[in-house]
């Protein structure tokens, strides 16, 4: 599933691409993935509206809409959010929704599992209410994550993908900045002392402004707007990298599951 990077990165490919273009048609072949509210089909609820801002809440690419309605669109395993331009005459591969702009460019959503969701919001509908703190904002402080874990019996590596506590932080990102703060994925929360919380505070946002300046982390289906994959996996220190060594104590990298997730960890550094 893309992470905060991954999405950033086609958040930021989208505001490029198609920001003031005006939606002339939309197609939906697969009905489950496209949801307008009231029982209104999503293709009449959006010809004619313009594409205003395009952003991005947790794990979700957001699309707001000169109406002052937003669509909100997660990728979820394997969605794609592809930009194709005028005179592309073959349609993206698994492609379900296609809103056509105007100048002749096109915004496909094509999706190989099908778990992908696109919903158009009504003005003003608090749909994140319950998200977390995106890790990136100014609300993210070293002393504002110091004081989340205080009484947080959860094992730490869980507490960093609950995402009504820290939106956006995924699998790949948790175990990379468990990993750079020297810190045991399976450890209680409330254990970590005050100093190894602030270093992973830093490595959170380290690790996700690093990757974002990879333009995200291709090792399964990811690609960006344009259909191409990042480049942060050439960098990833322990995700994926069981049996290699550790690149700070050079013992072999691990694989442990926790919480019904694969961890990739050292067991030399991360005590």
């Amino acid at each position: 599933m893309p992470e905060l990077p991954e999405v950033e990165t086609i958040a930021r490919g989208l505001a490029h691409a198609v920001t003031g273009k005006t939606i002339e048609t939309v197609t939906v072949s697969m009905r489950k993935i496209a949801v307008a509210p009231d029982g209104v089909p999503f293709e009449a609820a959006l010809a004619g509206d313009t594409v205003a801002l395009v952003g991005r809440r947790g794990k979700y690419v957001t699309i707001d809409l000169a109406t002052g309605r937003r669509l909100v669109v997660h990728l979820r395993m394997t969605g794609r959010l592809i930009v194709q331009g005028a005179g592309y005459a073959e349609p993206y591969p698994y492609t379900h929704v296609v809103l056509a702009f105007t100048d002749g460019t096109r915004l496909s959503f094509a999706d190989v599992r099908q778990f992908g969701r696109i919903r158009l919001l009504a003005a003003g509908d608090p749909w994140d209410a319950d998200g977390g703190v995106e890790p990136l904002s100014e609300g993210f402080t070293s002393e504002a994550f110091v004081s989340m874990l205080d009484g947080r019996r959860t094992r730490i590596k869980a507490f960093l993908l609950d995402q009504s506590r820290i939106a956006g932080v995924g699998n790949i990102y948790a175990c990379e900045a468990l990993w750079e703060a020297g810190i045991r994925p399976s450890r209680p929360a409330h254990t970590i002392s005050k100093p190894a919380r602030r270093r992973l505070h830093g490595a959170i946002r380290n690790v996700l402004t690093r990757s974002i300046e990879a333009r995200g982390t291709s090792v399964d289906d990811y690609v960006d707007a344009e259909g191409l994959k990042g480049g942060f996996q050439n960098q990833l220190a322990v995700y994926g990298r069981l049996g290699e060594p550790c690149p700070r104590c050079g013992r072999p990298i691990v694989r442990t599951v926790l919480g019904q997730r694969g961890t990739w960890w050292c067991r030399g550094c991360q005590k």
